[in-house]
């Protein structure tokens, strides 16, 4: 799979930018706020019907302009799908393929995966656990659509859970009988959506562990480990529990909506004890393995973008992973630099093929064949 084409209306600082793509890597150069990240958004976008920096879509929008449109072409298999994404301020977004606007955006997301590396991963380490968990539910669901659509459900569920509890306090009443019926309905959806997780961390650990190592070239024991409460009890014991607690916060307080991920470096949490290249290096295995578990379950290539790895990274690690470019472990990739001579010595330097787009206040200036 790969994106030929990409055209960019009135989204973040781009005007109007067109661009045509090479089958291995692309790269877009520019001073820090021309717009080249505003590319690799624009193409996670295109696979994931939103922004991977700002899911507000309104701010998307170029300033003091009313709507922004997104349009690409990806190859897969010989079949050419066309997909165009369009929002207008006030209005609902629309997301179509081939002309045929999608009812559901999770009808969508999978069909196109696209794996990102960017500085903002930090927020992975240091930010709370809804983070980590949106990391793992995006994840799942660029190789099984069933999962969206059971966590879609029990979001909805969890949501009208709450309400009623909300319902009870205001009215000061309790039916236990209604909150039952939606108790079961969740603890269905929550047993399913708790597996698939287990199951993938289970699975991605090796293949993290693997990376890192290739990475960083280190001693050091990395770890990932599923925070759940439904590893300590049954859901529906959970529940049962947490009754008295959940009248009181009228709010559900136990079930996978608190999950959580804990990185740990020699049995230490990451955020503590590793260093700043520790974590970078944590982070980039994190994500080329989140990258090779889904190739394995699709059975084709990823797009990968790398969001300023050159100037985040120390000249090993840079060799290293684009060692793995070369090694063909990925496919397609798109890379942002704010310095056109380095990204054109390394990669020269790797024997690969590739173009570079000049990226200038929005604008794409020039284009060069390598």
């Amino acid at each position: 799979m790969f994106l030929k084409k990409l055209q960019l209306n009135q989204f973040k600082n781009h005007t109007e930018s067109k661009f045509i793509f090479n089958k291995a890597v692309n790269c877009f150069v520019g001073d820090n706020g021309s717009g080249k990240t505003n590319v690799l958004d624009a193409i996670y976008y295109l696979s994931n019907t939103k922004s991977y920096f700002n899911h507000i879509d309104n701010r998307n929008i170029k300033f003091d302009e009313e709507y922004f449109m997104i349009k690409g072409s990806f190859t897969k298999e010989e079949n050419i799908s066309e997909i165009q994404c369009n929002f207008k301020s006030g209005e609902t977004k629309k997301v179509q393929k081939n002309n045929k606007k999608y009812t559901r955006f999770s009808e969508h997301i999978g069909q196109f995966p696209t794996i990102i590396i960017s500085p903002t991963d930090t927020n992975l380490i240091t930010e709370g656990s809804e983070v980590r968990r949106k990391y793992l539910d995006i994840s799942i669901a660029q190789y099984k659509q069933t999962y969206l659509q059971s966590l879609i459900n029990y979001n909805k569920l969890l949501k009208q859970r709450n309400a009623l509890l909300k319902q009870f306090d205001e009215k000061n009443y309790f039916d236990d009988i209604s909150l039952e019926i939606y108790d079961e309905k969740l603890i269905k959806l929550g047993n399913t959506i708790y597996q698939e997780k287990k199951s993938f961390l289970v699975e991605l650990t090796p293949v993290f562990n693997k990376y890192y190592l290739e990475i960083s070239n280190s001693k050091e024991i990395v770890n990932l480990e599923y925070k759940s409460q439904l590893n300590e009890d049954t859901f529906s014991n959970l529940l049962f529990k947490s009754r008295t607690k959940d009248r009181i916060s009228r709010s559900t307080q136990v079930g996978i909506h608190k999950d959580d991920i804990i990185f740990t470096m020699n049995n230490h949490p990451v955020k503590t004890t590793g260093s700043q290249g520790q974590q970078k290096s944590f982070l980039i295995a994190l994500k080329l393995a989140q990258f090779e578990f889904i190739k394995k379950k699709i059975g084709f290539n990823p797009i990968l973008l790398l969001d300023d790895i050159f100037d985040k990274l120390d000249d090993n690690r840079i060799l290293k992973l684009i060692s793995l470019v070369n090694k063909k472990v990925f496919g397609q990739v798109f890379i942002t630099d704010t310095h056109k001579e380095r990204s054109e010595a390394i990669l020269n330097k790797a024997k690969i093929t590739f173009d570079i787009f000049n990226i200038k206040n929005g604008e794409v200036s020039d284009e060069r064949k390598q």
